[in-house]
């Protein structure tokens, strides 16, 4: 299997943090990676520092794709959310 030297990248920032994602990526992963503050059970004292941190809310969460900017929405279970991981997940995996 031969490995791309240039894979995908999206990025954006996501509750105050900068967030890249290469692919490929499954879609649990992405999902995973831009709602990362509600990882259920975080196992290791940074993913809980991370859930616990203050988080000013007077920029949007934003993930920037080929197409444009998309608003993160709060809760990684709307039909929003289910969209913006479709179309990361697409971009992330081309040759699908």
């Amino acid at each position: 299997m031969a490995t791309d030297a240039n894979p995908t990248r999206i990025t954006g920032k996501v509750q105050g943090r900068d967030i890249t994602l290469a692919g490929p990526l499954s879609k649990d992963e992405i999902r995973d990676r831009v709602w990362w503050w509600q990882v259920p059970d975080p196992k290791t004292s940074k993913e809980r520092e991370d859930r616990l941190h203050e988080y000013d809310n007077s920029q949007e969460d934003v993930i920037a794709t080929l197409g444009g900017y998309y608003e993160v929405s709060g809760d990684s279970r709307t039909p929003e959310a289910d969209q913006l991981v479709e179309l990361v997940y697409a971009e992330l995996n081309p040759d699908e």
